[in-house]
């Protein structure tokens, strides 16, 4: 069986020109970076019409180490859409270096439904991590009162060690020496701007607004009282303009920023977004992790910055996975049963009752492994046919769009259907506690949130500053709709815990940090980079 990066660079590539014909795009209307890839520039996209297309969510369960294939499924999508006859887009986010050689991998699909070349969108792309890390160190460089800086560093990839680190030693000319840290370039407050700016002018204005620290009066000092943000805009100038590639099926796709789902919002840009609305029939889109995290940020997110109209979520399953929310072991996977896919199944009844509650209807993916057994597969479908859900079966891995074809059509026909009536979950003007409270008992299905720490002032501050009205990103772990990782399928009776609320004043947001969700991830004991390799003629092993 052939690895995920052996399909990819045993494909032939269409060169990119033939994708940007797709879309209507003449060699004069694009910046091609090698063969398969191309930066397209704002203005090409701003002389097309107003957007028209139709757009739909893939979001999904809470992962497990099973594996749930949601990327996959939404390359397969597109692809299956295309087959069909649909003027089908994609649009994904970036992977970040840190879990691509941590634990998690990449996040461009698997198999036969993958987007290429996968290689060089999981390794450094077109520099827009480069960019934005380096937007953030400039801003980071930019002197201010040292007692009171809350902006930390930013580098992309995982190391635990710059969790908590002390700068400015070796003397006066080396600066002040303070406490300091570092955090992934994913969940920079600069990345997250970069998603949701509308524009360049946006990009800066946004920008300008990010609090990097506080006055000797307690006022907040921003980026644009540092005349940092024109600077930082510059170096942002060409990873502001979305990345187009190809699926293995050559479907246009767009990748472009990538916020981490559990720390940030989890979303590709909305420039990435709008464009394909105004080019294609149908946009599929992904948002990180479960629909907990994912989906509620899409919808409360990204949604309102971009003026965005979801008509329909894919919500991804697997019998593995759902046998694991229902407690079999990893290594017990293997064999039948059904009891652990009925208990399993609360976890996927929970996410499609949070996607009704946005006014979006779902459709369920079950993404099929060759060890599922008919009777576990058909006791899913029994489960979803009860609940009043539509689901079809996908096989991409193995088959690429053929393998969602059932899926295309269930999905054009809920879009045909129009019966979307999206609505965010909470009121803007609501306070910060509150839409907090909101997220955790009406999303979470929590007991009441515990405000323990910095967060409760951190809340009244926030307020005083003119950061009420804004949504909140809420900063948890993505294995489980509790703060708690180890409790998966639909647990009750718990709270969530809040340590502390920070601004992400130029993102527009304030961010919830509950249970012990870090900023900086680590690597794990066996890493993925210890199987990676290169050989002499090129050809790479054990990226996935």
């Amino acid at each position: 069986m052939l690895s995920d990066i052996q399909i990819a660079q045993a494909a032939q590539l269409r060169p990119i020109q033939e994708i940007a014909d797709k879309l209507g795009f003449s060699s004069e209307d694009i910046e091609p970076y090698g063969r398969a890839k191309a930066k397209i520039p704002l203005e090409s996209v701003a002389a097309r019409p107003d957007a028209n297309g139709k757009l739909v969510l893939v979001t999904g369960i809470n992962p497990t180490p099973a594996g749930e294939g949601k990327s996959t499924v939404a390359v397969g999508l597109a692809d299956a859409l295309a087959l069909r006859g649909r003027r089908a887009v994609l649009c994904l986010r970036q992977p970040s270096l840190g879990p691509v050689f941590g634990m998690k991998g990449g996040a461009t699909g698997g198999g036969y439904a993958q987007v290429v070349p996968m290689e060089d969108i999981n390794l450094h792309f077109t520099g827009d991590f480069h960019a934005v890390s380096s937007a953030h160190a400039l801003l980071s460089e930019l002197a201010v009162d040292v007692r009171r800086i809350t902006w930390k560093r930013a580098v992309d990839m995982n190391d635990r060690a710059l969790r908590n680190i002390v700068i400015g030693i070796g003397g006066t000319a080396n600066g002040v020496p303070r406490q300091d840290g570092f955090l992934i370039t994913a969940a920079s407050e600069v990345m997250a701007i970069f998603a949701l700016a509308a524009d360049r002018q946006d990009l800066e204005r946004r920008l300008a607004s990010i609090i990097i620290g506080y006055s000797r009066k307690s006022e907040p000092v921003r980026a644009g009282d540092l005349k940092a943000a024109g600077a930082m805009t510059l170096l942002l100038k060409d990873a502001i303009e979305p990345n187009l590639v190809q699926t293995l099926g050559g479907t246009p796709a767009f990748v472009h920023a990538g916020p981490f789902g559990n720390i940030a919002h989890g979303c590709n840009s909305i420039i990435a977004t709008r464009s394909a609305l105004r080019l294609g029939e149908v946009v599929v889109t992904e948002a990180g992790f479960g629909a907990d995290l994912g989906a509620e940020k899409f919808f409360d997110i990204k949604c309102r910055a971009g003026n965005l109209r979801p008509e329909v979520a894919v919500v991804v399953a697997t019998v593995r996975a759902l046998k694991m929310h229902g407690g079999v072991a990893q290594a017990d996977l293997g064999r039948e049963d059904l009891r652990a896919v009925r208990d399993g199944f609360s976890n996927l009844a929970r996410h499609v009752e949070n996607v009704r509650r946005f006014g979006v209807p779902p459709v369920v993916a079950i993404n099929r492994f060759a060890s599922d057994t008919d009777a576990e597969v058909a006791t899913l479908l029994d489960l979803c046919d009860d609940m009043g859900v539509s689901v079809a079966m996908a096989d991409m891995h193995p088959k690429g769009g053929q393998g969602a074809l059932e899926l295309a059509d269930l999905v054009m026909q809920t879009l045909q259907e129009g019966a979307a009536d999206f609505q965010p979950l909470y009121p803007l003007e609501l306070p910060i506690s509150d839409k907090i409270e909101r997220i955790a008992r009406e999303i979470y299905r929590a007991d009441g949130v515990d405000w323990v720490g910095s967060a409760a002032r951190d809340i009244v501050r926030l307020e005083a500053i003119g950061l009420r009205d804004v949504p909140v990103c809420m900063a948890k772990t993505q294995y489980s709709f509790s703060d708690n990782p180890a409790l998966r399928g639909a647990p009750t009776g718990f709270r969530i815990i809040v340590r502390e609320v920070t601004p992400s004043a130029g993102a527009g947001f304030v961010v919830a940090h509950t249970g012990e969700i870090m900023t900086m991830p680590g690597l794990p004991k066996r890493p993925a980079a210890e199987a990676m390799k290169i050989s002499e003629e090129g050809v790479i092993t054990g990226l996935f």
